[in-house]
């Protein structure tokens, strides 16, 4: 599974404008551009629901895809570890894919309780999250953990979806570009490619608040990484970025059509069949 055709605020006064990168003047890139790639909606169920739940849930989105009538967005579920199998299994024929929410930094051996990136791609996963504000708080993970998970996750051919976002105080502080653009640097491994991850910058203060940013900020912080990616990898256009922190179907529509949001992580509205299957047809693709 390769990204060919799925490749797809706010700081202190001194980071809120910002220049985008500088045109490259080379070959064109061996991606279609941005806007004609279709958008990517990622459902995290973190540690949530049950053995009935889930087959209900996966069951319920393949009768859906087979009923849709229209041109869907790319689709990837992420359940929790005990359902990887059950669900890869009953959506295997269709085309939605399947990750996992964590991996191990090691990539075999005495580690109990730890999945290997190596176990999850043989298990049929497509994706990872990596980074997420609650690992990174609840599980203390560093920016040099992610790095080093994600640097397991390409060597397995897995596409890592690293996770970056501000907290509240960090917010009221002015420093929400400072911070994410931090994680952004020191998490990813060394020579990765553009087309090989996607980011996905989740605000810390609206996961599961029900509140979000405004779409102006939004597409900042969203410009901000994009500008940032330009430095590291090339052509930074292919990575995508997606928005996550109390996505629904009232803001899907909205968020995805700001510009550099390739997409959304949805949390507790992908445990609802047809909440999430709303956020599904909000896309335009």
């Amino acid at each position: 599974y390769l990204y060919s055709p799925l490749l797809f605020a706010i700081g202190s006064a001194s980071t809120l404008l910002y220049s985008p990168p500088a045109t490259r003047h080379s070959l064109p890139p061996p991606f279609p551009p941005m806007s004609s790639r279709k958008k990517l909606i990622a459902g995290n169920w973190k540690m949530n629901g049950n053995r009935v739940e889930a087959t209900r849930i996966a069951a319920g989105l393949a009768r859906k895809l087979t009923d849709a009538d229209r041109p869907l967005p790319r689709i990837t579920l992420c359940p929790s570890f005990p359902y990887l199998g059950l669900v890869h299994d009953l959506l295997e024929n269709t085309a939605i894919k399947i990750g996992a929410q964590n991996c191990s930094e090691y990539l075999e051996g005495s580690y109990t309780g730890e999945a290997s990136a190596k176990q999850i791609k043989d298990i049929g996963c497509a994706h990872v999250i990596l980074g997420h504000s609650e690992r990174r708080s609840h599980f203390k993970e560093t920016n040099a953990n992610i790095k080093a998970k994600a640097a397991v996750a390409l060597k397995e051919k897995l596409i890592p979806i690293i996770c970056i976002g501000e907290t509240l105080a960090q917010k009221e502080a002015g420093q929400t570009i400072t911070a994410i653009l931090s994680q952004l640097r020191e998490s990813l491994p060394k020579d990765i490619r553009a087309e090989q991850f996607l980011i996905a910058y989740e605000p810390v203060w609206a996961i599961g608040s029900g509140s979000t940013p405004t779409c102006e900020e939004i597409e900042h912080v969203h410009g901000a990484i994009r500008q940032e990616l330009g430095k590291i990898v090339s052509p930074a256009g292919i990575t995508p970025i997606l928005y996550g922190g109390s996505v629904s179907p009232a803001n899907a529509k909205e968020i995805m059509k700001i510009q550099n949001v390739n997409g959304v992580l949805v949390g507790g509205a992908s445990l609802k069949l047809d909440e999430f299957w709303d956020i599904i047809q909000s896309s335009d693709e």
